[in-house]
Order: C-alpha cells, then sequence, then structure tokens
C-alpha cells in the first residue's frame, strides 16, 4: 500500500480491488480512438468545453480497456492455538506451525497499446502480494468478454507500472501515449476501469491539479489529480483526455473509507510513456542517486533557516560514499536548485535526481549557514528497490499482533526464522546509523522476534544487533545460518549470542534451538 501522507491521518489505497485499506514527453497528441488493422472507425472528438455526451468517445475507447486478474501461492506461517498448554506439542509444537500455501488473487485493470497485443496495467496489479508469494497466471479479459493469457513482459517497482504480453493475437484494438504536459487544471478525462471487479466501468470529471506532490518522498510522486470516480480496481487503467489520448494511469485514491471521495490520482504519459517504451523492449530501467535522506521545508523548518518554504529541500543525512557524500554535500544543507532546475513541491529532489542519467555530473545549487554556494556531483545508479529498503530501518516498527502472522519483505523461511524465531538483515552503516550503533559495529540486525520462541521470551527485540554465534563473528545471514547447523550437527540443543542492544554493553545470551 503507498501511503499518502497528509493531515488527519488518512491514507492512500492503491486501486487494487480487494485491497485491505480504505511514473520524458510522451507522444505526440492527435485524435485518438481504439484501432485495429483491418477496419477504419472514424474519429469522434467531443465539442470542447462541456461535451453533451460521453458515449461515442467510450465507444471507441472501451474495447482497448481490459480486466487484468492474477492466481498466486503465498507461503504464510500458521501460529499454534495450543501454544503455551500441555496439548501444544499436539499441533506442531509451543510456537509456530511450518508454512503453508495458500491461493491468492488481485483484479485491476489495463489497456492495450499495440495491435499485437502489448498491455500496460500497475505493477502492484501483477506483483506477488508478498516476498513468499509467486504468481501462478495472469489473465486478460476483454470487453466482449474473452480471456486471453498474458506474460510479465517488464516491470518497474520504483514508477509502479508494468508491461504484459498477449501472445498469438495480430489484431487486437489498442490506444496511444498523449502529452500530459499539455493537459491543464479543469480539463475534461474520463476514466476506463474494473472498479471492484464489476467490469468495464466509465466515470467523468476534470482534471483538479497537475503534478501533484502527495508527499511520500519517491521517486515519482507526481500525479495528475481527478475528481473523476476512480475506486479500487481501477488500478492500470486509463484516463483519457478529449481527444481519445491516454494522458495518465489511474493509480491511488486519497480516502477516509478507501472508496472514491474525488481525489485520484494517475501517472503523468509524459513519464509513463518512455518507462513502458524501455520495459516493452526488455531494457533495463536506469535512474541517479545520490545517496540523502532528505524532508521538504515545512513552515517551522523554514522559519528557522530564514527561508521560503516552497523552494528547496532539507538534507536530514548523507550516505557515506555516496555522491552526495564524494561531491561534499552534507546533513543541514538545503538543496535549491540541481542541474540548474528549481527544486519545488511540484519538481522534487527525488524527481530531479531521478531523471538524470547515472554517470552525469551536474551543478547542485545549495544554501549552507545562510550562504548560497555550488557544487558538483557526478550522479550514480540508483539501487533497486529492494536495496533501498534494506538501507532504512525504523527500530520502533513493528507489524501488528504477532510479527511472524504475516509474511514480509525482510522475512523468510529459512534455518534462522525456524530454528531461532527470528529474522535478520546485514547490519549496514545506514542502519547502523539509525539505530544509534558505531558506523564499525559488524553484525546482522533482528527485523522480527517470534515472541513465542525462546529469543521472544528472553527478551530480543527488533534492532537488536546479533554480533557472534558461539564465539564466530556474524555479519551475514549465511554466516549466521552456518553456525546454526554447526551447532545442530555437535548435537546441541542451544546457540550463544552475543547480542548488542540500543544503550546497552553487548551481552551473551544463549537461545535453545527449536
Amino acid at each position: 500500500m503507498k501511503p499518502v501522507r497528509y493531515a488527519y491521518g488518512l491514507t492512500t489505497a492503491l486501486l487494487l480491488s480487494g485491497a485491505t485499506v480504505s511514473l520524458v514527453t510522451g507522444h505526440p497528441a492527435g485524435a485518438q480512438v481504439a484501432q485495429n488493422e483491418s477496419s477504419r472507425m472514424s474519429t469522434v472528438v467531443p465539442r470542447a468545453g462541456a461535451p453533451a455526451s460521453f458515449a461515442d468517445l467510450t465507444e471507441q475507447l472501451a474495447p482497448a480497456v481490459v480486466n487484468i486478474s492474477t492466481r498466486q501461492s503465498i507461503q504464510v506461517r500458521q501460529s499454534n492455538p495450543f501454544a503455551g498448554t500441555p496439548f501444544a506439542d499436539l499441533f506442531g509444537g509451543p510456537g509456530q506451525r511450518g508454512p503453508t500455501t495458500r491461493e491468492a488473487q488481485s483484479l485491476g485493470s489495463g489497456f492495450i497499446i499495440s495491435a499485437d497485443g502489448f498491455v500496460v496495467t500497475n505493477n502492484h496489479v501483477v506483483a506477488p502480494a508478498s516476498r513468499n508469494g509467486e504468481i501462478k497466471s495472469i489473465t486478460v479479459t476483454m470487453p466482449s468478454g474473452t480471456e486471453y493469457s498474458a506474460r510479465l513482459v517488464g516491470r518497474d517497482e520504483a514508477s509502479d507500472l508494468a508491461v504484459l504480453k498477449i501472445d498469438g493475437q495480430r489484431n487486437l484494438p489498442f490506444v496511444k501515449f498523449g502529452d500530459s504536459s499539455k493537459s491543464r487544471v479543469g480539463d475534461w478525462v474520463i476514466a476506463i476501469g474494473n472498479p471492484f471487479g464489476l467490469g468495464g466501468t466509465v466515470t467523468a470529471g476534470i482534471i483538479s491539479a497537475v503534478y501533484r506532490n502527495t508527499g511520500s518522498g519517491t521517486a515519482y510522486d507526481r500525479y495528475i489529480q481527478t475528481d473523476t470516480a476512480i475506486n479500487r480496481g481501477n488500478s492500470g487503467g486509463p484516463m483519457f483526455d478529449m481527444s481519445g489520448n491516454v494522458i495518465g494511469i489511474n493509480n491511488a485514491i486519497f480516502s477516509p473509507t478507501g472508496g472514491s471521495v474525488g481525489i485520484g490520482f494517475a501517472i503523468p504519459a509524459e513519464i509513463a510513456a518512455p518507462i513502458v517504451d524501455k520495459l516493452r523492449r526488455g531494457e533495463a530501467i536506469e535512474r541517479g542517486y545520490l545517496g540523502v535522506r532528505i524532508q521538504p521545508l515545512s513552515e517551522d523548518l523554514a522559519a528557522s533557516l530564514g527561508l521560503a518554504r516552497n523552494r528547496g529541500e532539507f538534507v536530514q543525512a548523507v550516505e557515506p560514499g555516496q555522491a552526495a557524500a564524494k561531491a561534499g554535500i552534507k546533513p543541514g544543507d538545503v538543496v535549491v536548485t540541481v542541474g540548474g532546475k528549481e527544486v519545488t513541491q511540484e519538481q522534487t529532489l527525488s524527481y530531479l535526481v531521478a531523471n538524470t542519467a547515472p554517470g552525469t555530473t551536474v551543478p547542485i545549487e545549495l544554501i549552507r549557514d545562510g550562504k548560497r554556494m555550488t557544487v558538483r556531483a557526478k550522479v550514480a545508479a540508483r539501487p533497486s528497490e529492494e536495496e533501498l529498503q534494506q538501507q532504512v530501518f525504523d527500530p520502533d516498527g513493528q507489524d501488528d499482533g504477532n510479527p511472524f502472522a504475516q509474511p514480509d519483505q525482510n522475512r523468510g523461511e529459512g534455518v534462522v526464522e525456524q530454528s531461532l524465531g527470528i529474522s535478520v538483515i546485514p547490519l549496514t552503516p545506514q542502519i547502523a546509523g539509525q539505530i544509534g550503533a558505531s558506523a564499525d559495529t559488524r553484525g546482522v540486525v533482528i527485523t522480527a522476534i517470534d515472541p513465542n520462541s525462546d529469543a521472544g521470551q528472553k527478551g530480543l527485540t527488533r534492532g537488536d544487533i546479533v554480533l557472534s554465534a558461539n564465539y564466530r563473528s556474524v555479519e551475514t545471514l549465511a554466516a549466521l545460518e552456518g553456525a546454526i547447523s554447526q551447532a545442530k550437527r555437535a548435537n546441541r540443543d542451544a546457540v550463544l549470542l552475543r547480542v548488542q542492544r540500543r544503550g546497552r554493553p553487548p551481552a551473551y545470551v544463549p537461545i535453545r534451538l527449536r
């Protein structure tokens, strides 16, 4: 789920049907209708202003808008309902039972962009629901009810875009991207999609804002906002202008209830089209990266620095050895321009850097101690989303209830989880700084723990650092797994861990094996 950090604690719900809570210029503009190679359909373009009806335009566009469904299998752990009772051993032991495989489905929308069957949708529509999930099949359903099996050609998590392919077809209806940079607030738009799995549904409205920043801080936090009614299941579907061009891809909503309240967000075509073209050709998506942790200039922050709050972004932290550190950028700096382009709420630092080719050297203007200065940074290649996630660690974050109840990206079903009841990841310098450990600390950090395990009973918790196991240093998951395996071969019932907790000296803790 993608949070939208607005006031009042409201959240964004990705428009994936069944969700639990409730991204350069594009192709030339011009009148477009859903097309095929064997017939020529007349172009119907409503007159400017308030059209008398959207019916003719919808009739020609709807054939290219499809429903997308997936079948996937997910491995989940099962809790022992008799844990802590004399009957625990009858149901798989005192804590967790072994993993089980469950079937899951997802529903969303998409649109065909070529007669031979290339389909565009959102990544989250066709991505596994968890790290332990696997997509078994993808089905594309035409408005006529005809179903096709589709394969995943490419997907990009950062922009939330994916491209599918229906093989063996040569004459499918299709639509084209338009130029969203020409869109204006107040323009009429229509959305066609699959809300709540109902099938082809058409809604109309206007563009409420262009290049809306929702505050998520991502590289592609730059949306078209609309009051067109879009709901869960509309995700991945097209937003059309009155010439029949796809100017946006419906992606998220802002809602206190999970239903439409007239605030929806679509990925602009000028952002989506180049990424889709690369995915379609099987090319890697490369983005620029500085290695800084930033935040917008809030009113109080700007006031404390004597700056305007609508220009620039504040540098909270700089990653050692990355492009920003090499260029001399420091925590406390305010970055105001990148490559001559102003950093604003609509054109964030993340967006400007991400859209700079890796290896490019750009001038970066910043304010330090009230003085303007310019540094030159050689932009690096952005790490994968998984690598970036490993660089950020919230020691106080936790799952609701039992942290082993649901799978997540930091948790697997391997030796450590099964034997000790904990999940760990390597301790990077970035994570060390976030949990208050020195930069030279070596070990693995606990990300989740089973409260029913011996480790949980002895007080180990998320954010603790495991320095060694049976006097062997453990800097990787494999090293900890090796120590556990060696203990089992020696018929030992426990492993001696050396653990460092926040604000305390390291201590040895014996943990019984499960």
